[in-house]
């Protein structure tokens, strides 16, 4: 009777040490899944970083483009100083 108790609890802990291990497929998909997880959010960070960048590189070309004009501007009305600095302050 002993022997068929302890053959019994023997196979209940084998089975239930078996079900909760976390099989080499369990570790590939999660894995896979942090994995992807980081590059969104790499991708999510450079694009942020390409759109900031792109915003002022826009303003400053506007900011150049609006002072060449004043420039040109001052040029025909003949308002402008010599030495490039603005005669309207």
């Amino acid at each position: 009777m002993k022997k068929v108790v302890v053959v019994l609890a023997l196979v209940g802990f084998t089975f239930s040490t078996i079900s909760c291990r976390e099989t080499t497929q369990d570790k590939i998909e999660n894995s896979a899944e942090a994995a992807g997880q980081d590059i969104e959010n790499g991708l999510e960070e450079a694009g942020d970083a390409i759109e900031n960048a792109a915003d002022k590189t826009g303003d400053a070309i506007e900011n150049g483009a609006n002072k060449a004009g004043q420039e040109i501007e001052e040029e025909i009305e003949g308002t402008d100083d010599y030495n490039g600095d603005d005669d309207n302050n």
